[in-house]
C-alpha cells in the first residue's frame, strides 16, 4: 500500500511515523513534508503546497496512492476530501462542509445548540461597538474571546479584566484577516482541560486514548495561547465514567446531528473535541477541531498497536463499529521546542545540532524544520520539534523527554519545562 499524508507540521512527522512501521504500507509520500521526513526510509517528500488541491489529486492520481490521510485544518476547510472524492481517491477527512466545526465557532455553537451538547454562553460580534458594549455590560471578570475562523491555535485570548477583552476583540477584529470576520466572547469556564479524538465513520464513534495538551506558551499554564507546548497520553482525569459521559453528551450527539439535522455535514474523519472538565464533574465544550491534535499526535501514536492504515480505510469504508484498539499500555509524553518569540515574531535558518537518533521509545517529531541545499537541518517555524518519549509511568516518560531535550540545541530555542505536572499532580 502506498499512502499520501497531506501537511508539513510535527502531526504529519508522527503520521508518516507510525505508518511506516505498519505491515503493507510500502511507502509513505508526504505533501510538502519537512526536514524530519525528509530523513525517513520509505518516506518521500513532495513539493506540493496544501493548498494546492489539484496539485495533490493529480499527485495521488500519478504515484497510484491507495490512501491519503489529510493532517492539517486549512485543506480540510479549502474541500480537499471534496476533491479527493470527485475524482474516485480514497482521502480520509471530512468534508468541505463538516469540517466548518472547526472552520466556523458559528456553525459548531449551531450544531452543538441543536444537538444539546453542553458549552459555554456566547455571543458573537461582526462589529466592534457592539461587542466592546458587551463587555462593559458584563459583569468584572474572565471573558474569553475567540476569532470565528481558522487562526492555528493562536486565536483564543482568556481576558481576565474587561480591559484585556476589549484589547483581544479589537485585535481579533482588525489582525486576524478573514479568520476575524467575527468575534466570539463566551462566558470563561473554571475547571481543566482535556483533549478528546475520536475517529468517525459518519455514524459510528471510536475513540483514541486520552490526552492532555498544554496550550499555553509559558510554565504554569501562563503567558499567550500557543497551538500547543506538548502533550501527554493517557490523562489520569480520564475513567470510563468521564469517557462514557463524553460520548454519551457530547460525540454521539454531535455525529447524529451532523448526519441527520444537516444531510450535507456527514461527518467522516477524526473528530477532536477540546473540553473544560469543572471541579464538579461537569463536562463543556471549548471547541471542536476536524482532525488530529498537534501535539497530542505525537505521544498518540508513539502508544497507539492498531494499524492507522486499516483504522482510516475501516471508517471510509464504514466499519468502525467492527474495530477495536490496542494501545501500549506505557504513558508517552511530548516536548514542543520551539523558536524564541513564538507565538509572536520568530526568527527562521536558525542550524540545529543534536535532533538526530530515533528509537521506538524515544522519537524526535520534526514541526518548523527545513534541510539546507548541504543538508544541514535548519528552524523554518514557530514550534520546531517535538520531542517524544515512552516511559514505564508518567514521571519516566517525563525525564526521558526532557533528557532528550537537553541534547539539542539552536538559538534562541525555549521549552516549558513542566509538561505533564498536572498528571503528575493526581
Amino acid at each position: 500500500m502506498r499512502v499520501l499524508v497531506i501537511g508539513s507540521g510535527g502531526r504529519e512527522h508522527a503520521i508518516a511515523w507510525r505508518l511506516v512501521r505498519e505491515d503493507g504500507v510500502d511507502e509513505v509520500l508526504v505533501a510538502p513534508g519537512n526536514g524530519g521526513t525528509a530523513g525517513m526510509q520509505r518516506v518521500r517528500n513532495c513539493p506540493v503546497g496544501v493548498d494546492d488541491l489539484q496539485g495533490l489529486v493529480d499527485l495521488a492520481r500519478t504515484e497510484r496512492v491507495d490512501l491519503t490521510i489529510v493532517g492539517p485544518e486549512a485543506p480540510l476547510a479549502a474541500g480537499v476530501v471534496d476533491r479527493f472524492q470527485a475524482a474516485g481517491l480514497k482521502c480520509f477527512g471530512p468534508s468541505r462542509n463538516a469540517a466548518q466545526l472547526e472552520s466556523s465557532k458559528l456553525t459548531a455553537k449551531r450544531v452543538m445548540a441543536d444537538a444539546g451538547v453542553p458549552t459555554a454562553e456566547h455571543w458573537a460580534f461582526d462589529r466592534l461597538e457592539g461587542a466592546l458594549e458587551l463587555i462593559d455590560s458584563r459583569p468584572e471578570g474572565a471573558l474569553v474571546v475567540k476569532a470565528d475562523g481558522l487562526a492555528a491555535g493562536k486565536g483564543v485570548f482568556v481576558c481576565r479584566t474587561r480591559e484585556e477583552a476589549r484589547s483581544a476583540v479589537r485585535q481579533v477584529l482588525s489582525d486576524f484577516g478573514p479568520a476575524g470576520k467575527r468575534a466570539f466572547i463566551e462566558e470563561f469556564i473554571e475547571g481543566e482541560e482535556l483533549s478528546f479524538i475520536a475517529l468517525v465513520d459518519g455514524e459510528d464513534v471510536l475513540p483514541l486514548a486520552s490526552s492532555q495538551d498544554h496550550k499555553a506558551r509559558d510554565d504554569g499554564d501562563a503567558g499567550p495561547n500557543t497551538g500547543g507546548m506538548g502533550a501527554y497520553s493517557p490523562a489520569p482525569l480520564m475513567d470510563d465514567a468521564l469517557q462514557r459521559r463524553i460520548l454519551d453528551e457530547v460525540m454521539h450527539p454531535t455525529v447524529q446531528q451532523m448526519a441527520r439535522g444537516y444531510p450535507d455535514h456527514r461527518f467522516t474523519g477524526f473528530l477532536y473535541a477540546g473540553l473544560m472538565v469543572t471541579p464538579a464533574g461537569e463536562v463543556s465544550v471549548l471547541e471542536f477541531n476536524c482532525r488530529l491534535g498537534d501535539p497530542e499526535t505525537q505521544p498518540l501514536l508513539m502508544r497507539l498497536r492498531t494499524p492507522l492504515s486499516q483504522l482510516c480505510l475501516a471508517a471510509l469504508e464504514g466499519r468502525l463499529g467492527e474495530c477495536a484498539l490496542e494501545w501500549d499500555p506505557r504513558p508517552a509524553l511530548g516536548v514542543v521546542m520551539a523558536s524564541g518569540g513564538y507565538p509572536g515574531d520568530y526568527a527562521k535558518g536558525h542550524p540545529i545540532s543534536g535532533a538526530l537518533g530515533d528509537s521506538d521509545e524515544v522519537a524526535v517529531f520534526h514541526a518548523g524544520t527545513v534541510r539546507s541545499d548541504t543538508g544541514e537541518l535548519l528552524t523554518a517555524g514557530g514550534r520546531v520539534l517535538c520531542v517524544t518519549a515512552l516511559g514505564s509511568d508518567l514521571a519516566e516518560a517525563q525525564r526521558t523527554a526532557y533528557e532528550r531535550v537537553g541534547r539539542i540545541t539552536w538559538r534562541d530555542e525555549f521549552h516549558r519545562s513542566d509538561i505533564g505536572h498536572r498528571g503528575l499532580k493526581r
